[in-house]
């Protein structure tokens, strides 16, 4: 895939956190941590723009999954995937795509069904 698994799981929380999937969130925001992910990352993540907790590649990833979640906003801009281009090699690009494609219709599952998520 071409990614850090870190990354990935960013990947999966910042677009659940767009769409507003309470399920998806719990799940993934623990995968983090048992990874290793700094909660502190974690905890800045919807304003990533702002911080310099991420990498340069980071910040093309999670821009491209803005930008694909957030699609029905006007499409994935020339802008924006020119800017994940100069920095993920095409492999990443497609291991992004994929990857955002995959938890927006985990998020609709899980939103659609009501899945109950409690303490």
């Amino acid at each position: 895939m071409g990614l850090d698994p870190l990354l990935v799981e960013l990947v999966r929380i910042r677009a659940s956190q767009i769409n507003g999937c309470a399920f998806c969130l719990r799940m993934h925001t623990g995968d983090a941590r048992k990874k290793g992910e700094n909660p502190d990352r974690i905890a800045v993540l919807p304003a990533w723009e702002e911080t310099g907790y991420f990498s340069e590649t980071d910040r093309a990833a999670l821009r491209l999954t803005e930008a694909i979640t957030l699609v029905a906003d006007g499409h994935v801009s020339d802008e924006d995937y020119n800017a994940a281009a100069a920095v993920l090699t095409a492999d990443q690009i497609s291991a992004v795509a994929w990857l955002v494609i995959a938890i927006n219709a985990f998020n609709r599952v899980a939103i659609t069904s009501r899945y109950p998520v409690a303490d």
